[in-house]
């Protein structure tokens, strides 16, 4: 039966929409998968190299515009690397027969965006990336620009996730004062304006250690390894002992923010960049936060955020505290029968400044 209730579609509905064909794919969909607010999607066995970037476009399909951008096509079953700087089209296993009530939204993993792998979803007669209209029935395809790393990629590794929608999920700025006034989703004063405001940490509680930039010449990094690279051969630490950084444009850089954040059971939240007219430099795309993130056995107990960050045409100036990024809250349509952090396999739950699971914890 398909799910009517209005909101972000929680894991045993998303269990729902597989057994009656809503979601399907050419291998069995594998149980972990099912996160509690969203459907990890699985890279395909081929990987076309494109000459840029692009959108199917209204009434055209993503294997049309391929026909025309492709430059090469790499057989990934054995593995195979996609180099830095280059674009490709991955098909996915998965593909979808949405009823017209249901909409969907992409968006990168978690550990994706802690590696600057810009990865977005496109979609047959797509206009916008990410973004899956009611109703839709083909195939899905990844987008994948290694930008900062060479990466090892095969088919079945999991890059980016869907979450479905039944109508609208978004709470209004006088919703957020009312759930931080009892749930607490942020640990201080919440700045909500279009969202729960966050802002950058860089004035560390101990030490001098703000965050990490990307070292501009590396060794691949395999994505099915985890804690297996150090990190000093592929992060440069940033030390900030005045409470300011200067971003180098086309840097990426791993800092945390100040707020430790709270994301409810019966809601999810996705994280949006702030306004362009803020700095030089913009938070990643990676950014879905699934119910429960930092969530206590007694509620709001927060986790801070990482924040994937890149400097764009001119050095910037990013101080302590400066407001970088927002989270827009979603309500769930139901409370999902699982919750991050708690019974499944959640690398960042209670996080601080943290690298990508690929790498060894840093000792310090």
């Amino acid at each position: 039966m398909t799910p009517t209730g209005t909101g972000v579609l929680p894991c045993q509905a998303l269990t729902g929409l597989i057994a009656n064909g809503v979601i399907s794919a050419e291998a069995a969909i594998e149980a972990d998968q099912i996160q509690p607010a969203s459907l990890d999607l699985r890279l395909g066995t081929t990987a076309f190299r494109v000459r840029a970037s692009f959108l199917a476009g209204e009434g055209r399909k993503v294997s049309d515009r391929l026909a025309a951008f492709e430059m090469h096509r790499i057989d990934i079953s054995g593995g195979a690397v996609l180099e830095k700087g280059c674009v490709y089209v991955v098909p996915l296993m998965e593909r979808l027969a949405l009823p017209g009530h249901i909409h969907a939204a992409a968006n990168a993993k978690s550990s994706t965006g802690r590696l600057d792998l810009l990865t977005r979803l496109i979609a047959d007669g797509g206009t916008e990336f990410d973004r899956i209209p009611a109703g839709y029935n083909g195939p899905l395809h990844a987008e994948i620009c290694p930008r900062s790393f060479s990466v090892l990629v095969r088919p079945g590794m999991r890059l980016n996730q869907i979450r479905f929608r039944a109508g609208q999920a978004v709470l209004s700025d006088s919703d957020l004062h009312a759930r931080h006034a009892s749930d607490g989703l942020v640990d201080g004063d919440a700045v909500i304006d279009g969202g729960l405001g966050f802002s950058v940490d860089l004035r560390p509680r101990a030490g001098s250690l703000a965050g990490y930039r990307a070292k501009p010449h590396t060794g691949v990094i395999d994505l099915g390894k985890t804690g297996h690279y150090r990190a000093s051969d592929y992060w440069e630490e940033i030390h900030a002992s005045d409470g300011r950084i200067i971003l180098d444009p086309g840097a990426f850089y791993i800092l945390v923010s100040r707020e430790a954040v709270h994301i409810p059971p019966d809601c999810a939240a996705e994280m949006a960049p702030y306004l362009a007219m803020a700095g030089e430099f913009r938070v990643h795309y990676a950014g879905f936060f699934d119910p429960g993130f930092g969530h206590g056995p007694a509620g709001g107990a927060g986790a801070r955020g990482v924040l994937e960050v890149r400097c764009h045409e001119a050095p910037f100036v990013l101080e302590h505290g400066q407001v970088v990024g927002r989270l827009v809250y979603e309500r769930m349509a139901a409370t999902p029968e699982r919750l991050y952090g708690a019974g499944i396999a959640s690398h960042y739950q209670g996080q601080g400044l943290k690298l990508g699971k690929h790498f060894r914890a840093v000792e310090r």
